[in-house]
């Protein structure tokens, strides 16, 4: 499976983490999980992927100045970033879009809105 979607999941919640893990493994992508800002970058910068799907309050950094930080230092082989927040959509989505990111998606979130934006996303390569 060489043309499995590469994913970078960061979070600091362990339970939310291990269960996108999970629902993006079954989805029959290869996820890369951090558990905050610091170890998100790390992996972003050794490994080359396809999406980064960022929290925002992380520690360390938080999830913009990741997806700023990758989208600056990969330029156009940067991946595509989605940004989870629990704060108001409407709101983040300026700041996520300067940050580097494609699009946001609101706390809590169903796996099944989830998995239709990763795709959604992802088609668009």
């Amino acid at each position: 499976m060489a043309d499995r979607k590469r994913i970078l999941v960061a979070d600091d919640d362990p339970d939310l983490l291990d269960l996108i893990k999970m629902n993006l493994t079954l989805q029959g992508y290869q996820v890369f999980p951090a558990a905050n800002g610091k170890d998100a970058l790390q992996i972003a910068s050794t490994e080359s992927l396809d999406m980064a799907l960022l929290d925002v309050m992380m520690p360390y950094i938080d999830g913009y100045h990741v997806a700023s930080e990758i989208t600056s230092k990969l330029g156009n082989n940067a991946p595509k970033i989605l940004i989870m927040t629990s704060r108001d959509t409407d709101k983040e989505k300026g700041v996520a879009l300067l940050a580097g990111a494609m699009t946001v998606i609101q706390k809590p979130f169903t796996l099944q809105a989830l998995n239709q934006l990763v795709a959604e996303v992802l088609a668009g390569d």
